[in-house]
């Protein structure tokens, strides 16, 4: 990992992502899936994982509750922009924050600039929009990194069900 902090912590921010990827490999055997298939693709986690947020008694949750699940989702989400779109864990100072910084993941967009998004942040709005999608919690941090293209729906409009689809019978 390249050190990207501008107070040179890069230590920090490598114990930071693996803990990040302990927690998101721990949850994913949690849920059935080994290890080894999760390093291989996390996005294999997401129905797992989905089934599993849907069940939970969100009605019933104490704090505790939600801070866990909270911290799972962050790692998650933050693990699999690492492992599966290139992106990398960074420390950015922040005066505004408890502990005067923050970790964000910073990712090369589409367009080729540099993007950052905090998982935190990204798993809280989830959970202001209940019920949590974990499809869309990925989706919109991709999103905020640029690394899907944006749809140009006036342009949509024009188009065919069977062109998108392909068919071109």
């Amino acid at each position: 990992m390249q050190n990207k902090t501008p107070d040179n912590s890069a230590d920090e921010v490598l114990e930071w992502a693996e803990g990040a990827h302990r927690n998101a490999a721990g949850l994913a055997s949690v849920l059935g899936m080994p290890p080894e298939h999760y390093d291989e693709d996390p996005l294999g986690l997401l129905p797992g994982l989905q089934n599993y947020v849907d069940r939970l008694p969100l009605g019933e949750f104490e704090q505790s509750d939600w801070i866990r699940l909270h911290t799972d989702l962050t790692s998650y989400l933050g693990d699999l922009l690492v492992r599966r779109r290139g992106a990398a864990w960074t420390k950015v100072d922040d005066m505004n924050s408890p502990v005067g910084y923050r970790y964000f993941v910073e990712a090369t967009g589409l367009d080729g600039k540099r993007y950052r998004v905090e998982p935190y942040d990204v798993v809280m709005e989830e959970f202001e929009n209940l019920p949590i999608e974990i499809g869309r919690m990925i989706a919109n941090a991709e999103a905020v990194l640029h690394l899907t293209p944006v749809v140009d729906e006036e342009s949509l409009a024009d188009v065919s069900l069977e062109e998108l689809m392909g068919d071109d019978q």
